[in-house]
């Protein structure tokens, strides 16, 4: 498992809380809305590409500009600002924490567990997403380089590379001190989109026709079955929708909904539509329509706030997959990471060195095998849509079980969404073979990982307790033995607390020795994002020296155990950390015949528990107090 980097509710209130509206809302405009900010760079370009087969003529421009326009409408401003944001698990949103909320209104533990799945599917395809973010993001704003100035077209991919693997190799730094520049560029980069735009509208209004839905409507009825290629390319401007409901926990929905209606959206409308107003008057335009929009002499600071802007988006992506990643990890579907804090006062400051290097080679191989961002965009949109739906379903159970809205309105509502969601995956997939299959290659990938992990841990757990020895028996066979007693405290943190731990079983075989207070540790992790205090640790006597211990968390906390034990005292249970010792029972997972798992998946999971993190790092136990013991379990 991994450690969190999100504060707890009172460090929260410390940090972000009390910046006030208008700084949360700047904060917002730089992380939540740099991936759906960089979508101009290609989307245009990308629907009149010659395989889509559009025309490039004034009905076609407002009617494909009209999609545009309506999808930002009804995709990321109906459903994820005014719906999906108030779907938030104690403040916090994203995949997973939408999971987890729908779950608890599961009504058999079979539709919990398809619940689960669903989620950890729409979850794994964020990964598919995050290495084509950045990928797109960087070479979109590069190819600016090729309208400068020609003879560096050849410079487009190497500098991509430059940009892409730079980025990466400074995460370890952490982004404390850059970070806080990322509102302020990216209101700056909303700012040109708007003013580059409004600037072609003026020389051509008749683009504004192109705000009317019916012109939408037009455009998709009249492409007849070339309409998917079409919509494929639609998709790519609303890419980056997720973020929104994501990042709600980092800045709150109030935030969140001012950024996007107060600039992001008017910006992005205005941009579209000045590209299209642009191709109205130079057709010729349309090799790269956003670059196009700025005279010679402004091309060059165009580039350079592009730059910064995809490289901000890319950013936001990566510090995603740390934050879906340690969700994952504190949920049980993924082993322990080793996690860095890289800021004690920033929000989101974490450094996961495997999923880092995972996704930079991920990211430098969707570069290399695809070339351009218009090569990408054929990979890109079909993770992306298939995540809007699979929130759409989860979604419906929020809103049908938790908030009891009458069914017609819930299904209604469900069923609309679901509608657009078919249509916007259904126009994905017509680039499957074009690039499609890399996400969700990816994804599949990732979820074979996270379905094994979370399958091989349920056997495990079963393993131990058929094999394990009841406390009943064992305390009734120490009243019987006169065993000499330690004076110190003993730990023994274990999953299955209702069976004697093999570390302490080892112990006695070895040590032949018993300490005075003997505590059985039990962490568990909730599907909400923060426990109370009070809540945290839950002490049980067992009998004379044992006490068993239950500690609290919510899959959004650090679990500092040692910390967190001192909550103990209040219980009547004193443990002086000088006075502690920590045995840890290490698991060396046996696959064996059976009807558990097949033998490749059990002998994966053999893998990942060999390679999970260290439990000592995890839970912060003190290195110089802590005793490993060897225990085999059979699966």
């Amino acid at each position: 498992m991994t450690s969190d980097s999100s504060p707890s509710p009172s460090d929260a209130a410390s940090s972000p809380a009390r910046q006030g509206l208008a700084g949360l809302t700047l904060a917002a405009i730089g992380v939540v809305y740099g991936d759906i900010g960089t979508s101009p760079l290609y989307t245009v370009r990308e629907i009149f590409a010659p395989a889509t087969g559009v025309p490039l003529d004034a009905a076609h421009l407002v009617g494909a500009i009209s999609c545009i326009v309506w999808a930002l409408m009804l995709v990321v401003t109906l459903k994820y600002v005014i719906l999906i944001l108030r779907a938030d698990n104690r403040g916090e949103g994203g995949g997973l924490a939408l999971t987890a909320l729908a779950a608890q209104t599961a009504r058999s533990p079979g539709q919990r567990r398809l619940l689960l799945l669903l989620g950890v599917a729409g979850a794994t395809l964020f990964y598919g997403d995050s290495v084509i973010t950045p990928a797109i993001s960087v070479l979109g704003a590069m190819e600016g380089l090729d309208v400068a100035t020609p003879a560096l077209k050849d410079s487009v991919l190497p500098v991509s590379l430059a940009v892409l693997v730079g980025l990466f190799l400074l995460q370890r730094f952490g982004t404390a001190v850059v970070g806080r520049l990322f509102g302020p560029v990216i209101t700056a980069w909303f700012a040109m989109l708007a003013v580059s735009g409004a600037v072609h509208i003026a020389a051509q209004p008749a683009i504004l026709a192109a705000l009317n839905p019916l012109e939408a409507w037009q455009f998709l009825a009249g492409r007849g079955w070339q309409v998917w290629a079409a919509i494929g390319a639609i998709v790519l401007a609303v890419t980056g929708a997720e973020a929104l409901y994501a990042d709600m926990g980092h800045f709150g929905r109030a935030p969140i909904r001012l950024a996007w209606s107060g600039l992001v959206l008017p910006a992005l409308a205005l941009n579209y539509l000045g590209q299209g107003a642009l191709l109205m008057a130079e057709p010729g335009a349309v090799a790269n329509p956003f670059y196009r929009l700025f005279p010679p002499a402004l091309i060059w600071p165009a580039l350079a706030l592009a730059t910064l802007a995809a490289i901000i988006a890319s950013q936001a992506v990566i510090s995603g997959a740390y934050s879906m990643t340690r969700q994952a990890v504190q949920l049980g579907f993924l082993p322990r990471l080793s996690v860095r804090h890289t800021s004690a006062r920033e929000i989101g400051q974490i450094y996961m060195p495997a999923v880092n290097w995972t996704l930079l080679a991920g990211v430098v191989a969707a570069a290399l095998v695809f070339r351009s961002s218009s090569s990408l965009a054929g990979a890109y949109g079909i993770a992306v849509t298939l995540t809007m739906l699979i929130t759409t379903l989860l979604t419906w159970f929020v809103v049908r079980r938790r908030w009891a809205l009458p069914a017609w309105l819930a299904t209604g509502a469900t069923l609309f969404f679901l509608g657009v969601d078919l249509l916007l995956v259904a126009g994905c997939s017509v680039k499957f073979f074009d690039g499609g299959w890399f996400p969700i290659a990816l994804g599949g990938l990732v979820f074979v990982l996270m379905s094994t992990w979370q399958r091989g841990r349920t056997l495990a757990l079963a393993s131990v307790r058929q094999e394990g020895l009841d406390w009943a028996s064992f305390l009734t066979g120490l009243e019987r033995e006169a065993l000499p007693r330690s004076t110190r405290v003993a730990v023994y943190p274990v999953a299955e607390p209702d069976t004697v731990p093999q570390a302490l079983l080892h112990n006695l075989k070895h040590n032949q020795v018993l300490h005075e207070r003997n505590v059985i540790l039990t962490v568990r992790f909730h599907e909400q994002p923060w426990i109370e205090a009070t809540q945290r640790a839950q002490v049980q006597p067992l009998g004379p020296g044992f006490w068993r211990v239950t500690l609290n968390f919510g899959f959004m906390e650090t679990p500092d155990v040692p910390r967190a034990l001192a909550a103990c005292a209040a219980q009547g249970l004193a443990l002086p950390p000088c006075e502690t010792s920590w045995f840890l029972s290490r698991e060396t997972i046996v696959p064996t015949a059976g009807a558990g798992m097949a033998r490749w998946r059990e002998k994966l999971f053999a893998a990942l528990s060999r390679n999970a993190g260290s439990v000592a790092a995890y839970f912060r136990l003190p290195d110089n107090a802590v005793v490993e013991l060897g225990t085999r379990v059979q699966i």
